[in-house]
C-alpha cells in the first residue's frame, strides 16, 4: 500500500483542535465579564469535551457508512459555523451552549481523520502518519489559544471567536480541496448491526485498555492547561489574558518532537512510547510546582510533549488491534478520550478549592502513573496485525 501525502492530515488536525480549548486563556477574563466562579467558566471547556464524547461513536458509524472524507469536510464546515455563532453570545449560558455545539462537530474531524489514517497508510507507517496528524492538532491547539488571547485583549472576547471562525472556514476549504478521497475500502461492519459491533469492540480488552489510556491522557492535558491559567492569572503572577494565551507556545515544542517520536514508536513499540510520554509528562508536572513563571512554563512544555507522544502512541495502537468497524472503534476511543477531557476540566476544581495548584498537580501525577500501569498490564509489546519495519 502506498502512502498518501501527510499535509492534508496535518491540516485536518489543525482544524480539529483550533477551537476545542480556545477559551482556556480567557477563563480569568470570563470570570470578570460574567461575574462567575472558577467552576462556572470552566464549563466553557467541559461543554465542548462532553459534546465530543457524545458525538464520537455516532460519527464513527456514519463514516463507516458514507466515507471518511465526506464526514471530515462536513464536520469542518459545521465547526466554522458553530464558532461564528459563539461570538453572538450575550451571557455565559449562551456561550456554554455554543461551545457544546462546537464540540458536536469536532469528532467528525478528530476521530474520523484517525480512522482515515489507519485505512490509507500501511501498518508499518501508521505511527508516523498519526504523529504527523497529532502535530497538526498541536499547532491548531496553540494557534486557537494564542489567537483567542491576543484578539480578546485587543478587541474583546467575541472578536476572538470571529477570528477563529474565519480560520476554521479557510481550513475547511483547504481540507476539502487537498484531502484525497478514501482509497482503501474499510472492512465491512460486523454482522448483526450497530449494537453487536459495539459489543464486539467491548470484548476487545486491548482496545478498551487503549480507551482508558486515552481518557487519562486528555485528563492530564486539560487539567494542567486549564488550572494553570487560574494559577498564573492570580497573585503574585497576575498574568494578562494575552500573556496567558502565549503560555501555549510550549505546544510548538510538542509539534516538533511528536513526528520524531512517531518513528520511534514504530520501531520500539507502543508500551515503550507510552512510558516515555507519560514519564516526561510526570516530570513536567512536578517542575511546574516550582513557584517561578519560567519553571512553570518549562514544566508545561514537558507535560505537553509527553501528552502528544502518548496521544500519538495510543491513537496508532487502535489500528493495530482492530480489523472490523474501525471507524466505530476510533469513535469509541474518542468518546473515552473526551470523557477524560471533561473530567480534567471539572474534577481538579474540587482539589483546587482545598489545596490550590499543588493539589491539582498531585492529582495529575497520580493519573499519569495509572496510565502507564494500564498499558503495562494490557498492551502487548508487539500487537498482532501490526508489522514493524526499521527503515
Amino acid at each position: 500500500m502506498s502512502r498518501p501525502r501527510t499535509f492534508p492530515i496535518v491540516l485536518a488536525g489543525f482544524t480539529a483542535f483550533l477551537d476545542l480549548y480556545a477559551t482556556q486563556p480567557l477563563l480569568p477574563l470570563l470570570m470578570r465579564v460574567f461575574n462567575a466562579t472558577h467552576v462556572a467558566v470552566s464549563l466553557t471547556v467541559t461543554a465542548s469535551t462532553v459534546a465530543v464524547a457524545l458525538g464520537a461513536p455516532v460519527v464513527g458509524r456514519l463514516a463507516d457508512l458514507i466515507g471518511r472524507k465526506r464526514v471530515i469536510v462536513g464536520s469542518s464546515l459545521g465547526l466554522a459555523l458553530g464558532t461564528g455563532l459563539a461570538a453572538t453570545s450575550t451571557s455565559l449560558p449562551q456561550l456554554i451552549f455554543w461551545r457544546f455545539v462546537q464540540g458536536l462537530f469536532t469528532p467528525g474531524v478528530f476521530a474520523i481523520t484517525l480512522a482515515y489514517i489507519h485505512d490509507e497508510w500501511p501498518p508499518s507507517h501508521a505511527g508516523r502518519a498519526t504523529s504527523a496528524y497529532v502535530s497538526g492538532t498541536v499547532i491548531g491547539g496553540f494557534c486557537g489559544r494564542a489567537v483567542t488571547g491576543l484578539v480578546a485583549s485587543a478587541a474583546g472576547w467575541p472578536s476572538a471567536f470571529v477570528a477563529l471562525a474565519t480560520l476554521n472556514l479557510g481550513a475547511a476549504a483547504a481540507v476539502a480541496l487537498w484531502l484525497p478521497r478514501d482509497r482503501a475500502a474499510s472492512a465491512p461492519p460486523s454482522a448483526g448491526g450497530h449494537g453487536r459491533s459495539i459489543l464486539a469492540l467491548f470484548r476487545n480488552r486491548q482496545l478498551i485498555a487503549t480507551d482508558a489510556v486515552g481518557l487519562c491522557v486528555l485528563f492530564t492535558q486539560v487539567a494542567m492547561f486549564t488550572y494553570v491559567t487560574f494559577h498564573l492569572g492570580a497573585p503574585p503572577y497576575n498574568l494578562s489574558t494575552a500573556a496567558l494565551g502565549w503560555l501555549f507556545v510550549v505546544y510548538l515544542i510538542g509539534a516538533a518532537v511528536t513526528p520524531i517520536a512517531g518513528r520511534w514508536i514504530d520501531v520500539n513499540g507502543h508500551r515503550a512510547g507510552l512510558g516515555l510520554g507519560m514519564g516526561i509528562g510526570a516530570v513536567g508536572a512536578l517542575v511546574a510546582l516550582i513557584p517561578a513563571v519560567p519553571a512553570v512554563v518549562a514544566g508545561l512544555a514537558l507535560v505537553a510533549t509527553g501528552v502528544f507522544i502518548s496521544q500519538a502512541t495510543a491513537s496508532s495502537y487502535i489500528g493495530a488491534v482492530t480489523a472490523q468497524d474501525r471507524g466505530l472503534a476510533v469513535g469509541l476511543y474518542a468518546f473515552f478520550y473526551y470523557v477524560g477531557g471533561s473530567l480534567g476540566a471539572a474534577l481538579p476544581g474540587l482539589f483546587w478549592e482545598s489545596g490550590g495548584w499543588p493539589a491539582s498537580v498531585a492529582m495529575v501525577v497520580v493519573v499519569q502513573v495509572v496510565t502507564i500501569s494500564i498499558a503495562m498490564m494490557f498492551w502487548k509489546s508487539r500487537p498482532e496485525g501490526l508489522h514493524y519495519d526499521y527503515v
